[in-house]
């Protein structure tokens, strides 16, 4: 069976105030459609809400800091057991359970400085295979910690986590999606809190929304797990408050927090789970409160997704938690936090789905997978894998036209010889996705972009604020653009409203943010 080359042509873009440009379109990167499994049928567009097929649940489960350093592994040597040695089943009964690892594999010589406020945690990378038995399927990567033995220390856990078949969570290939049946899931990973070789998250952040985007557009359920908060304090500060309504208004449908080592209340935050503080899962610390510590439990079933939690303790002397139990106090908080599955990405009559992340291939580049109808489970075709950014359905030329795929990707172009992000427009079929425009930066360098709700084919661009002419990729403020699709690329408008729009669009927070 054959299938459709790509299509290429050229985009019409203004450049600066006055002259209008062609500009070649890069050739080179963006998806290309692979074999079809089977000739689908088209269906139509519409998108009702997602249901479960079944009465089968999917549960989740994710737990607070893990360390396999320190007291915590003289303790597994000592005793010969696993620090999961009392949780019996638990894990291996939900669908996927996740955590927060606290540190870096490698030898104590390779630590970065390290002092009484800050220690080094370095594991040893056979202690990994322990939460895989136990039954984790994921450890996130993005906290103070994760730099401790540097660069080649964070490679190396990523490395031997997914030796131990861990998906490691970090926020370089976030979103991770994970797939049960036709319902996917999205996961996010973030630190606000700076490590010894890594810059942290600044919310609000182009970048991190760009991710909450991607796994909006994709996922029925989009999970944060995210590392915040002051060390020992058992309440929220006013800035995770804040931090937590942000990530909430961009997407996020329930957020695990971690790093206090200490339970924070969870709340209903806006209608979406919120879990401030899981505390400690498996830790050395001796303080009482360090040694309880919480498990986020949540369900997906009849078409809603909703979170109650279990409680641990830890006796004194060790590090190792007891058989965990039902928090009846976060199951009444929590009782109004019912959420709604996303419905998916639909274009043409097509679900749109990410292939599942995994260990054992490179999940920081995207492949697509597509299946005609809501609730099919056979898959149609499959994209080659491309640095997917975030991806919109867009009725680019009127409601009586087909809806095109609009992708905004990283790729290098020589027009700036930077590797950043570049608009793409494309045809869905039964042939996979076919290229209608292959964009490079428009009129100047750019940061981000969007389809303009409500609108027809109008894009609205973030910009850098230098030139092709004059590069400077440090250069402070940014610059919003409007242009419409032309049937062949995006030429610039001069709509004071369109751009009054796109200004509302990316928020007056991200505009002063680079």
């Amino acid at each position: 069976m054959s299938f459709q080359r790509p299509l290429l042509s050229l985009g019409t873009v203004v450049l600066g105030e006055a002259c209008l440009v062609a500009l070649v379109v890069v050739a080179a990167g963006g998806f290309y459609p692979s074999f079809p499994q089977q000739k689908p049928a088209i269906v139509p567009t519409a998108t009702p809400a997602i249901r479960q097929e079944s009465s089968k649940e999917i549960r989740l489960l994710f737990t607070g800091d893990v360390l396999l350093s320190r007291q915590v592994a003289a303790e597994i040597r000592r005793k010969h057991q696993s620090p999961w040695t009392n949780s019996g089943n638990l894990f291996h009964s939900a669908d996927w359970v996740g955590g927060n690892l606290e540190g870096a594999v490698g030898t104590r010589s390779n630590c970065r400085e390290a002092s009484e406020r800050s220690p080094c945690f370095d594991i040893d990378h056979s202690l990994l295979p322990l939460a895989r038995s136990a039954g984790f399927a994921a450890l996130g990567n993005e906290n103070n910690h994760a730099g401790d033995l540097g660069a080649a220390g964070r490679e190396a856990t990523q490395q031997a986590l997914a030796a131990a078949q861990l998906l490691p969570l970090t926020f370089e290939a976030s979103p991770a999606f994970l797939r049960f049946g036709a319902l996917t899931i999205a996961v996010v990973s973030v630190t606000t809190v700076s490590d010894h070789d890594g810059i942290p998250a600044e919310l609000p952040s182009v970048a991190l929304e760009q991710k909450l985007r991607l796994a909006h557009a994709l996922a029925n359920v989009v999970v944060v797990s995210i590392h915040w908060g002051s060390e020992l304090v058992d309440w929220p500060t006013e800035q995770q408050r804040r931090q937590a309504a942000w990530l909430i208004a961009r997407g996020a449908d329930v957020i695990f927090g971690h790093h206090p080592h200490v339970i924070q209340p969870p709340e209903c935050v806006a209608g979406k789970p919120v879990f401030f503080s899981l505390g400690n899962h498996v830790f050395d610390q001796k303080y009482p409160a360090t040694k309880k510590g919480l498990i986020a439990d949540c369900r997906v079933s009849g078409g809603s997704f909703r979170c109650t939690a279990l409680r641990t303790h830890t006796v004194s002397g060790s590090s190792f938690p007891e058989a965990a139990h039902a928090d009846y106090g976060v199951g009444r908080a929590l009782a109004a936090c019912r959420v709604e599955l996303h419905p998916g990405l639909i274009v043409s009559g097509y679900m749109l789905r990410p292939q599942p992340s995994s260990p054992l291939y490179n999940y920081r580049e995207l492949w697509i997978e597509g299946f005609a109808g809501l609730r099919s489970t056979v898959r149609a075709w499959r994209t080659r894998p491309a640095p997917v950014i975030s991806l919109e359905a867009g009725n680019m030329e009127g409601p009586a036209r087909p809806q095109f795929l609009f992708s905004l990707e990283r790729h290098a172009s020589p027009i700036d010889l930077e590797r950043d992000p570049r608009p793409y427009v494309y045809e869905v079929g039964p042939y996979g996705l076919v290229a209608r425009w292959r964009g490079s930066a428009l009129a100047w360098p750019l940061l981000d972009a969007r389809l303009l709700p409500g609108s027809y084919g109008v894009l609205c661009a973030l910009h850098r604020r230098d030139s092709f002419l004059m590069l400077s990729p440090e250069s402070k403020g940014t610059r919003v653009a409007a242009y419409r699709w032309n049937g062949f690329g995006f030429g610039g408008m001069r709509d004071e409203e369109a751009v009054s729009a796109c200004r509302a669009l990316f928020g007056e927070e991200n505009l002063l943010a680079h």
